[in-house]
Protein backbone atom coordinates (compact mmCIF):
# COMPACT_ATOMS: atom_id res chain seq x y z
CA UNK A 1 0.00 0.00 0.00
CA UNK A 2 2.67 2.69 0.97
CA UNK A 3 5.42 1.17 -1.77
CA UNK A 4 3.93 -0.68 -4.77
CA UNK A 5 0.93 1.18 -5.41
CA UNK A 6 2.88 4.90 -5.00
CA UNK A 7 5.68 3.58 -7.12
CA UNK A 8 3.09 2.27 -9.90
CA UNK A 9 1.51 5.52 -9.77
CA UNK A 10 4.92 7.74 -9.56
CA UNK A 11 5.62 5.17 -12.62
CA UNK A 12 2.63 5.34 -14.68
CA UNK A 13 1.99 9.40 -13.93
CA UNK A 14 5.74 10.76 -12.95
CA UNK A 15 6.42 12.80 -10.25
CA UNK A 16 7.86 15.84 -9.27
CA UNK A 17 9.80 16.26 -6.29
CA UNK A 18 9.27 18.78 -4.07
CA UNK A 19 6.25 20.45 -5.94
CA UNK A 20 8.29 21.88 -8.75
CA UNK A 21 8.72 24.39 -5.62
CA UNK A 22 11.76 26.68 -5.51
CA UNK A 23 15.43 25.16 -4.44
CA UNK A 24 14.61 25.86 -0.81
CA UNK A 25 11.22 25.51 -0.30
CA UNK A 26 11.51 22.31 -2.10
CA UNK A 27 14.27 21.31 -0.05
CA UNK A 28 12.36 21.73 3.30
CA UNK A 29 9.21 19.97 1.73
CA UNK A 30 11.42 16.80 0.57
CA UNK A 31 13.36 16.71 4.38
CA UNK A 32 9.83 16.80 6.14
CA UNK A 33 8.35 14.41 3.92
CA UNK A 34 11.65 11.78 4.53
CA UNK A 35 11.45 12.39 8.09
CA UNK A 36 7.77 11.94 7.89
CA UNK A 37 7.90 8.38 6.16
CA UNK A 38 10.89 7.34 8.90
CA UNK A 39 8.46 8.56 11.75
CA UNK A 40 5.31 6.31 10.18
CA UNK A 41 7.78 3.44 9.15
CA UNK A 42 9.51 3.46 12.91
CA UNK A 43 5.96 3.59 14.40
CA UNK A 44 4.47 1.06 12.00
CA UNK A 45 7.38 -1.74 12.79
CA UNK A 46 6.28 -1.06 16.25
CA UNK A 47 2.91 -1.77 16.09
CA UNK A 48 3.98 -5.04 14.22
CA UNK A 49 6.19 -5.73 17.17
CA UNK A 50 3.90 -5.11 19.58
CA UNK A 51 1.03 -7.68 17.66
CA UNK A 52 3.44 -10.44 17.57
CA UNK A 53 5.15 -10.18 21.02
CA UNK A 54 2.34 -8.90 23.16
CA UNK A 55 -0.81 -10.15 20.83
CA UNK A 56 0.98 -13.31 20.04
CA UNK A 57 -0.54 -13.04 16.39
CA UNK A 58 0.63 -11.19 12.91
CA UNK A 59 -1.15 -8.70 10.54
CA UNK A 60 -2.38 -11.29 8.65
CA UNK A 61 -6.36 -11.57 8.80
CA UNK A 62 -6.28 -15.12 9.10
CA UNK A 63 -3.47 -15.12 11.80
CA UNK A 64 -4.68 -11.78 14.13
CA UNK A 65 -3.53 -11.26 17.30
CA UNK A 66 -4.52 -13.51 19.96
CA UNK A 67 -4.32 -11.36 22.75
CA UNK A 68 -5.49 -7.55 22.98
CA UNK A 69 -2.85 -5.14 22.78
CA UNK A 70 -2.54 -2.50 25.21
CA UNK A 71 0.63 -1.23 25.05
CA UNK A 72 3.43 1.61 23.28
CA UNK A 73 1.15 3.45 20.85
CA UNK A 74 -2.05 1.52 21.25
CA UNK A 75 -2.27 3.30 25.14
CA UNK A 76 -2.79 6.65 23.06
CA UNK A 77 -4.54 6.17 19.96
CA UNK A 78 -6.30 3.27 18.73
CA UNK A 79 -5.03 3.08 15.23
CA UNK A 80 -1.79 3.91 15.05
CA UNK A 81 -0.90 1.30 12.39
CA UNK A 82 -3.10 3.04 10.37
CA UNK A 83 -1.59 6.25 11.45
CA UNK A 84 1.33 5.26 10.47
CA UNK A 85 0.72 4.37 7.23
CA UNK A 86 -0.96 7.22 6.46
CA UNK A 87 1.92 9.42 7.71
CA UNK A 88 4.18 7.66 5.24
CA UNK A 89 1.91 8.05 2.43
CA UNK A 90 1.77 11.59 3.36
CA UNK A 91 5.71 11.86 3.02
CA UNK A 92 5.73 10.18 -0.37
CA UNK A 93 3.22 12.56 -1.15
CA UNK A 94 5.65 15.92 0.13
CA UNK A 95 8.54 14.04 -1.50
CA UNK A 96 7.59 13.10 -4.73
CA UNK A 97 5.12 16.09 -5.68
CA UNK A 98 2.83 13.66 -7.06
CA UNK A 99 -1.36 14.68 -7.14
CA UNK A 100 -2.16 10.71 -7.55
CA UNK A 101 -0.46 9.92 -4.45
CA UNK A 102 -2.16 12.54 -2.74
CA UNK A 103 -5.76 11.17 -4.21
CA UNK A 104 -4.05 7.69 -2.95
CA UNK A 105 -3.61 9.36 0.46
CA UNK A 106 -7.36 10.70 0.47
CA UNK A 107 -8.65 7.91 -0.30
CA UNK A 108 -6.95 5.90 2.09
CA UNK A 109 -8.18 8.01 5.04
CA UNK A 110 -11.84 8.01 3.36
CA UNK A 111 -11.78 4.41 3.31
CA UNK A 112 -10.00 3.56 7.04
CA UNK A 113 -12.66 6.67 8.59
CA UNK A 114 -15.75 4.09 6.98
CA UNK A 115 -14.21 0.87 7.30
CA UNK A 116 -13.00 0.90 11.19
CA UNK A 117 -16.17 1.78 12.79
CA UNK A 118 -18.18 -0.01 10.88
CA UNK A 119 -16.45 -3.25 10.50
CA UNK A 120 -13.14 -3.19 12.60
CA UNK A 121 -14.33 -1.66 15.72
CA UNK A 122 -17.39 -3.79 16.11
CA UNK A 123 -15.16 -7.01 15.16
CA UNK A 124 -13.17 -6.24 18.07
CA UNK A 125 -15.98 -5.70 20.22
CA UNK A 126 -17.29 -9.41 19.64
CA UNK A 127 -13.75 -10.58 20.25
CA UNK A 128 -12.74 -8.88 23.25
CA UNK A 129 -15.48 -7.61 24.48
CA UNK A 130 -15.79 -5.48 27.94
CA UNK A 131 -12.10 -4.76 27.87
CA UNK A 132 -12.37 -3.15 24.55
CA UNK A 133 -15.69 -1.53 24.82
CA UNK A 134 -13.51 0.30 27.87
CA UNK A 135 -10.44 1.00 25.61
CA UNK A 136 -13.00 2.78 23.22
CA UNK A 137 -14.00 5.09 25.52
CA UNK A 138 -11.16 5.90 27.26
CA UNK A 139 -8.51 6.39 23.81
CA UNK A 140 -9.26 8.13 21.06
CA UNK A 141 -9.41 6.81 17.57
CA UNK A 142 -7.08 8.90 15.23
CA UNK A 143 -5.87 12.21 18.03
CA UNK A 144 -3.28 10.24 20.42
CA UNK A 145 -4.04 11.61 24.27
CA UNK A 146 -1.38 13.63 25.48
CA UNK A 147 -1.25 10.97 28.36
CA UNK A 148 -0.95 7.00 28.11
CA UNK A 149 -3.81 5.76 29.16
CA UNK A 150 -3.75 2.67 31.90
CA UNK A 151 -5.38 -0.45 31.19
CA UNK A 152 -5.24 -1.16 34.87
Amino acid sequence: MVVVVPALLVWAHGADLGWDLPAPLAAFLVGAGVALIIVGLRLWLETIRLFVVVGRGTLAPWDPPRRFVVRGPYRRVRNPMISALGVILLGETMVLGSWPVAILLGWFVILNAVYIPLVEEPRLVRRFGTDYERYLRAVPRWIPRRRPWSYE
